[in-house]
């Protein structure tokens, strides 16, 4: 194989890495600092994707609404919602103030 080929492969293999270590540093964050509020799940997306076998594979995106203890309202996207989550249920959450958009959904 051509050596181009490595460098890419290697440039890709950094970039996924950070991009993990981020998304923990990000949630350890959250977890340890953030505060608790309840949210409600405001909507649901659907993602359908087709592979090139032709096998359709559906993906959910989960944003929730909720008030932080500043009074700010906020939607934001929630990467570990509970499976059947659906609009109108109520979570309880954890959030980074600084950056409110950042949650988590806290397991109960």
């Amino acid at each position: 194989m051509e050596p181009v080929f490595y460098v890419v492969l290697g440039v890709v293999a950094a970039a996924v890495a950070a991009g993990l270590i981020f998304v923990f540093i990000r949630n350890n964050k959250i977890n340890k600092e953030g505060k608790e509020a309840t949210a409600v799940v405001s909507r649901v997306k659907e993602i359908e994707s087709t592979d090139s076998d032709g096998c359709t594979t559906t993906t959910y995106e989960y944003y929730v609404r909720y008030t932080t203890e500043a009074g700010e309202s906020v939607e934001a996207k929630l990467g570990n919602a509970p499976r059947r989550a659906k609009e109108g249920d109520e979570l309880k959450i954890k959030y980074l103030p600084e950056k409110p958009k950042y949650v988590r959904w806290i397991k109960e």
